[in-house]
């Protein structure tokens, strides 16, 4: 519970903290792009690379990388073997009655795999380098052309931060009531898988009440000091471009040209 990143802010001053909030939500999203568009193993190591990069660019302990991956193991070993199963090929590596594998279901698992590893590890760096309140910023300046349309840029700005900084503190929330349920002789170890389903009824249960205490309470804290959206409300910390913003687009530009020149005169890598 404690290795979630995901949501966690580390407070710093340095060249990825300082980019501007905006920069970093575009290079997010060039970089799902980037991760994307790869389709060789070999070029893996492009974002991979890019990944350390911002990693030690924002001063962040390299162990953050197997934390951000340690909570999805499961989700990954299950879409390993999905993607491995059921991918249909040609060329068949390994068969026994109804199993069957092939390369190219091999390939695509690998593939799968690597994707979620690295966009995870990417959403991770990007909150543990930028503070909620200026995601939050990022966020409602971006969407603030679509009030045009009367669209509340402000309200879901709001939702999508509180949400994502509210991840990590019911992890925590989850992890406590686990471990009071055993104190009191809960077992959640032994018995098959439907028994070990049953067993997290009193985790749920009681996690469930203090999320919706906490909502009652962030709501009523809002009220109190006169909280009603974004209309009429001030800035405290104006965002502006600057010259480090430029550098960053442009160094992952660089990063998203060398893998659409590597895979265009050589398509066949592997």
């Amino acid at each position: 519970m404690t290795d979630i990143t995901l949501g966690q802010f580390i407070p710093g001053n340095s060249c990825i903290h300082r980019l501007d909030p905006r920069t970093k939500i575009v290079l997010m999203l060039v970089y799902i792009v980037m991760v994307f568009l790869v389709k060789s193993l070999i070029l893996f190591s492009v974002p991979l690379a890019y990944v350390l990069l911002c990693l030690w660019l924002g001063q962040i302990s390299f162990s953050y990388f197997g934390k951000a991956i340690k909570p999805i193991r499961f989700l990954l070993v299950f879409m390993f073997l999905l993607n491995l199963f059921i991918t249909p090929g040609e060329k068949t590596l390994f068969s026994w009655r109804f199993i069957k594998i092939t390369e190219e279901g091999l390939l695509q698992a690998v593939f799968i795999s690597l994707r979620l590893i690295l966009l995870v590890t990417g959403a991770s760096i990007m909150t543990l380098t930028t503070s909620p309140i200026a995601l939050t910023d990022g966020l409602e300046r971006m969407l603030s052309p679509l009030k045009v349309f009367k669209f509340p840029a402000h309200e879901l700005a709001m939702m999508m931060t509180i949400a994502l900084r509210f991840i990590p503190t019911l992890m925590e929330e989850a992890d406590k009531i686990r471990k009071a349920q055993m104190a009191r002789g809960a077992d959640f170890e032994s018995g098959n898988i439907i028994a070990r389903a049953k067993a997290m009824i009193p985790i749920l249960i009681p996690l469930f009440v203090s999320a919706f205490r906490r909502a009652d309470e962030l709501a009523m804290a809002m009220e109190s000091r006169c909280y009603h959206g974004g209309e009429g409300r001030t800035k405290l910390h104006q965002l502006k471009l600057g010259r480090g913003d430029l550098a960053a687009v442009l160094v992952t530009m660089a990063f998203l040209a060398l893998i659409l020149l590597v895979q265009g005169f050589f398509p066949g890598l592997i």
